[in-house]
């Protein structure tokens, strides 16, 4: 039981008996005494004197002397390395007074200092979307206990964005002191997107609302805001400041449908990142409308039927032609069919409301005259998408491409057809476009795993692309652009031999998916393509081609900065490249011929929300930890500039004007103790046998 005295000194009670048995001997021995006071004997203060030296020597008291050595106290500095800080002259002034601030804190021996930024350790390189400094502090304090914590530096332009909701419970760390990088009274003029869909029906318009504001207060009536969509060409509107207003954006196809906006500058700008905003909408298409006509009833019919009725989203229209007109059996017309064939309705009313038609085993049998044929053509070069699936009927003088189709159609018979046991094979090109690259059981240096087929017609393309062959290399794919629609060929109707699972089956599902996909135009099966895909703040830049394209791509990022990225090919139509963001916004990459944008980070990032330097983010943390908020340009000018440091008590002010205060706690460790006792045994014997004899000596005179 040590009872301090100075530091690493003190006086230890280690009693030889239990203090109840010492307690009671004392007491014992002093009423003894008690009683000689009353009665008035000779030497009673000499026994008072042996009673007092024996009860000291048995509580054995002794002087402990500690060897103490003084731990550190820990100071961490952390320094903001958010996007924000890039505005101005805020970095260069953060790492001046980072530099200051360490130079001042190297003169305590008694302080170990721990510097770290925002961006180190975090994952993925930290957030692009918000700052995030108490994450940083926790990760350079994890290992150290709260009673060795001086306190703590932050050197922002104060936009924190994970200031503690109890600020109250940083207190044990020390004062939590800010130093501002940036100047007083700024002002920015920033574009917001309020509210925006993720989806939207391609056809039809989606409903944006977005806000232009200046801050700290309106100083314009009205603004001007470009938009761009998806890359075209811009126009311009007027809206007013400090109001919502709202925004129509037509989605016109499928997938990433990306608007552009940028207000143009006010009066007073910090930067032109928050001028700029952008709106990803993916187009999803309603319903699809697929026209079936097939030419005659075949196994392969209900191939077709299954893929398409098995997508909820396809609207289907089949119709099979039974019987030709000129085959006269005595049926009545009536009789052969449930309905009457709207040919006009179709071919000519209502032929732009599909999406895709598919022409299966068709041939000229006056079923279809002439001028809905033209207007069939017509419909592709107007954007419109064409299958056709050529039977033996399309090698003969009933060929679809003796028909205003031939126009269209790329392959063109030769007047045989191949009656033998064949197997489908992809193409070179074929291995690069996105229809037919990587079919479940293609091998590059094998034959595929899937069925043979066994009868196609001989067709020579004109025109397209031919990703797959069949006999004798003969083309068995043909895929085309014609105007601005697209047409396929498949110049044979066994595929559904793989849908029945002859010799194995085949990709039969895959590959007409992906076939009606790229014909109904998804961007996802461009085979000539440049797309970016973000994952945080990483951009992955991938081009399609159907031939090996070495070239660079330059990318733009939000601050206009260019820089080249070279893609690796990999053998599959396909080269890519990985790249980090170093800031939220839109970023545009281009290869010379084709452009892409990347919007990495939210629609309204809190980064660029408000990039004004202010400390009333840290003010509650400031009061809750006895710190202090102070500008850098405002100890940057005189003979020392940069911030004062202080070690501080515990219990003492922390800040004050032009100087932080970092709490000096005293924590130590005790290496060695020495322990010498008050009363050796020698001189405690002398003093009580003295004592008791000068005590019997007094009594006998």
């Amino acid at each position: 039981m040590p009872v301090d005295l100075l530091s690493g000194l003190s006086v230890a009670l280690a009693p030889l008996l239990p203090w109840l048995v010492l307690g009671v001997l004392i007491g014992f021995a002093l009423l003894v005494v008690l009683v000689a006071a009353l009665r008035r004997a000779r030497g009673t203060w000499l026994r008072l004197l042996a009673v007092a030296v024996l009860a000291l020597a048995l509580i054995n008291p002794s002087l402990v002397q500690e060897k103490r050595d003084p731990i550190k106290d820990v100071a961490v500095v952390v320094i903001d390395d958010s996007p924000s800080q890039a505005i101005g002259d805020r970095r260069a002034r953060t790492e001046r007074a980072a530099e200051q601030l360490t130079e001042r804190l190297k003169r305590f021996n008694d302080l170990e200092v721990r510097v770290v930024r925002s961006t180190e350790g975090a994952e993925n390189g930290g957030s692009i979307n918000e700052t995030h400094l108490f994450d940083a502090l926790n990760r350079a304090m994890a290992d150290v206990p709260r009673r060795r914590m001086a306190g703590a530096v932050f050197i922002t332009d104060g936009q924190v964005h994970d200031v503690p909701q109890v600020p109250g419970k940083l207190a044990d760390i020390g004062p939590v002191h800010t130093l501002l990088t940036g100047d007083r009274d700024e002002g920015d003029r920033r574009i917001a997107i309020v509210q925006a869909p993720n989806y939207g029906i391609v056809g039809k318009p989606v409903e944006l609302t977005i806000r232009v504001d200046d801050m700290p207060g309106h100083q314009s009536a009205d603004a001007a805001v470009t938009l761009r969509q998806d890359g075209g060409t811009p126009g311009t509107i007027r809206v007013p400041v400090g109001r919502d207003v709202r925004v129509d954006l037509p989605v016109t196809h499928g997938g990433q449908n990306v608007l552009e906006l940028e207000v143009e500058p006010a009066k007073q700008e910090l930067t032109l990142a928050n001028n700029r905003a952008a709106v990803v909408v993916n187009g999803v298409r309603d319903r699809l409308r697929v026209l079936l006509v097939s030419g005659e009833p075949h196994a392969g019919e209900r191939t077709w039927r299954n893929l398409l009725k098995a997508d909820p989203a396809v609207d289907l229209v089949h119709f099979t032609i039974l019987r030709p007109p000129e085959k006269q059996d005595g049926t009545p017309i009536r009789e052969l069919s449930l309905i009457a064939f709207p040919i006009r309705e179709l071919f000519e009313v209502k032929l732009d409301e599909f999406d895709l038609i598919i022409f299966d085993r068709y041939r000229r049998r006056g079923v279809l005259p002439q001028m809905y044929l033209e207007n069939i053509a017509d419909y592709v070069r107007k954007g419109g998408a064409l299958l056709e699936t050529s039977g033996q009927g399309y090698a003969g003088p009933l060929s679809l491409y003796r028909t205003p189709l031939g126009s269209i159609l790329p392959a063109a018979p030769s007047g045989q057809t191949v009656d033998r046991p064949f197997l489908p094979t992809v193409t070179d090109v074929g291995r690069r476009h996105p229809v037919t690259a990587g079919l479940p059981g293609d091998r590059l240096d094998a034959p595929p795993t899937w069925g043979r087929w066994f009868h196609q017609v001989d067709v020579t393309p004109n025109n397209g692309t031919v990703v797959m062959q069949g006999a004798d290399n003969r083309p068995l794919l043909v895929l085309d652009r014609v105007g601005k629609g697209r047409v396929a060929q498949l110049a044979s109707d066994q595929i559904w031999l793989w849908s029945r699972g002859f010799e194995g089956g085949g990709p039969q599902a895959e590959l007409l998916r992906r076939l009606a996909h790229w014909l109904m135009k998804e961007p996802e099966l461009e085979e000539n393509d440049l797309r970016a895909h973000v994952d945080g703040n990483r951009i992955t830049v991938e081009r399609r081609s159907l031939t090996p394209d070495p070239r660079a791509v330059t990318i733009t990022d939000p601050s206009d900065q260019t820089s080249t990225l070279q893609l690796t090919d990999d053998r599959t139509g396909r080269a890519i490249a990985t790249v980090t963001a170093a800031a939220p916004g839109i970023y545009r990459i281009s290869d010379g011929e084709r452009t892409t944008l990347a919007v990495v980070g939210a629609v309204n990032t809190p980064e660029l929300a408000d990039v004004r330097s202010t400390g009333d983010r840290m003010k509650p943390v400031a009061e809750a930890t006895g710190g202090g908020i102070h500008w850098v340009t405002d100890t940057d000018s005189g003979p020392n500039p940069g911030i004062d440091v202080r070690r501080t008590q515990p219990d003492r002010s922390q800040t004050g004007s032009g100087w932080i205060g970092l709490r000096a706690n005293g924590d130590y460790t005790v290496t060695g103790v020495t322990d010498v006792p008050l009363l050796p045994v020698g001189a405690v014997l002398a003093l009580v046998l003295g004592g008791l004899l000068m005590a019997w000596r007094r009594e006998g005179r």
